[in-house]
């Protein structure tokens, strides 16, 4: 017998082998391809995480409201910050899957307990409204 051809039980164990991994990768190599196309026709939900705070509930808010009030009015804030108190974040956000479809945020911030200013999507450009000054004049 030549030197150069295995014959026996541990050539056939070694071909055996060879299939059963060959066999366990491409299927395997298959799905991982596959995986940034997902499956067609699942459905997926619109997830909402957050505070819903709309226009009618931002302009209800005024100068030298308490922390109770602006509470009463927006709901209690998805973020309170324990590093800085006086701060308030009310955030929303929309998603698809992992495509996010909206997101609004508003800030509120208080010196003490008495609303001092308001930031975000929904805030008019001249908040505090120029009425709530003039009539404090």
């Amino acid at each position: 017998m030549p030197a150069g051809h295995p014959t026996g039980k541990s050539a056939l164990q070694s071909r055996s082998r060879l299939t059963l991994s060959l066999s366990l990768l491409l299927p395997l190599a298959t799905l991982g391809a596959c995986s940034g196309i997902g499956f067609p026709g699942v459905y997926q939900i619109n997830v909402e995480q957050g505070n819903i705070v709309n226009q009618e509930m931002v302009d209800q808010l005024t100068p030298q409201m308490t922390r109770r009030q602006v509470r009463f009015v927006l709901g209690t804030p998805i973020i309170e910050d324990t590093f800085n108190a006086a701060r308030w974040d009310y955030v929303y956000v929309v998603r698809l899957g992992n495509e996010n479809l909206s997101r609004s945020q508003l800030t509120v911030v208080f010196e003490g307990d008495i609303l001092v200013d308001v930031e975000g999507d929904l805030v008019s450009e001249n908040w505090p409204e120029k009425k709530a000054e003039t009539e404090g004049s």
